[in-house]
């Protein structure tokens, strides 16, 4: 698919998710073959936004009487609702068990999307692989993923659990691209909290741990954004769920002040554009963002945020801050980074392929 299809699937779902808006979204799919319709479904889905858009979607065209638009954005619903209901039985069921065993658990990222789910369910524990490893394999069947590089540095180990509709990742102490947040990754369990999901009950971060998830996995990691991304965060922000002092406590004494400002600011631009209302931040957050504008451009079917200037403040900003608390084992980490980086550029140069570094 070409940059401007993206371009425009992403515009419409923004129009639809943060907005409301559905007239253009809808007069796009009146027109669309099944291939652009397929396009539109596929942006959705990797944007983790396919229940918050064809419900409305959904809706409008029954309004309007646009039967065949209706139908096929009610099965195209009625899929995903299926695929959810699977992960969150079998995910409950890996989470009672991870307990019972005294292997503290919390769910972070897949479930910030509600009432969308992640592809993934990924855990955090602080318990060590070789106990959970045994666990999962013991009472589920589980079979291990291929584990690269990074997975190893970051403790990170993928299971596949039969008749799942999604990879259970669990993150083991560490948080983090190299694993260095070990006293930040404490808090997703000393602060976790009972969340429902349909029937079933699970321990979820606390609302500024999920930003600091999120701007872990976006502003360290990938550098890209989705758009349940800004309406995950403008949904706690607006709900006034997020105590900010807190946030910036927490993400000052990890070192990640700057990318939690950062994060924090490149949702609120989003969200003005297309939802006619920024976030009200304290200025304690804002002044310590890299951006003051909007930042992000589409490139392939993401929302990219520009990596050099993003990737080398933040990581010299932790470094440093690591180096100040004496936190060696954190720092030795970090430095390990661009190396690793250098090879998985380079590995993806020559075969195509990076994921046997990341």
């Amino acid at each position: 698919m070409t940059e401007s299809k993206f371009t425009t699937e992403l515009h419409l779902l923004s129009q639809v998710v943060l907005a409301g808006e559905c007239h253009p979204a809808l007069d796009h799919l009146v027109r669309a073959d099944p291939e652009h319709r397929a396009a539109f479904h596929r942006a959705a889905h990797l944007h983790h936004v396919v229940v918050r858009a064809f419900r409305p979607l959904a809706a409008s065209a029954r309004a309007c009487g646009e039967s065949q638009v209706e139908d096929w954005a009610e099965t195209m619903l009625a899929l995903e609702e299926e695929r959810i209901a699977n992960v969150l039985g079998h995910g409950w069921a890996v989470c009672e068990e991870m307990e019972l065993a005294g292997c503290p658990t919390v769910v972070i990222k897949s479930l910030d999307h509600w009432p969308d789910i992640g592809n993934d369910l990924d855990l955090y524990t602080t318990a060590n692989e070789p106990a959970v490893r045994s666990l999962l394999q013991r009472r589920f069947g589980a079979v291990s993923g291929p584990r690269t590089w990074g997975d190893r540095l970051a403790a990170k180990c993928g299971f596949h659990i039969p008749g799942m509709q999604a990879t259970v990742e669990v993150h083991h102490g560490r948080l983090g691209q190299t694993g260095e947040h070990r006293a930040l990754a404490q808090r997703f369990i000393t602060r976790r909290v009972h969340a429902n999901f349909l029937e079933h009950r699970f321990l979820v971060p606390a609302p500024e741990e999920r930003v600091i998830a999120a701007t872990l996995q976006r502003m360290y990691r990938h550098f890209y954004f989705r758009i349940c991304d800004v309406a995950n965060t403008a949904g706690l922000a607006e709900r006034r769920e997020l105590d900010y002092a807190e946030l910036h406590r927490a993400a000052t004494s990890a070192g990640i002040l700057a990318g939690v400002s950062s994060y924090l600011n490149i949702v609120s631009t989003y969200l003005r554009q297309y939802g006619g209302r920024p976030l009200q931040l304290p200025a304690a957050i804002t002044k310590n963002a890299l951006f003051d504008g909007p930042v992000l451009f589409v490139r392939g079917p993401w929302l990219r945020v520009p990596v050099f200037s993003t990737a080398v403040p933040l990581y010299s900003k932790q470094a440093t801050a690591m180096l100040l608390r004496r936190d060696l084992s954190g720092t030795l980490r970090l430095g390990l980074l661009p190396p690793l980086a250098s090879a998985a550029k380079m590995a993806y140069l020559i075969t195509g392929d990076h994921r046997g570094i990341w």
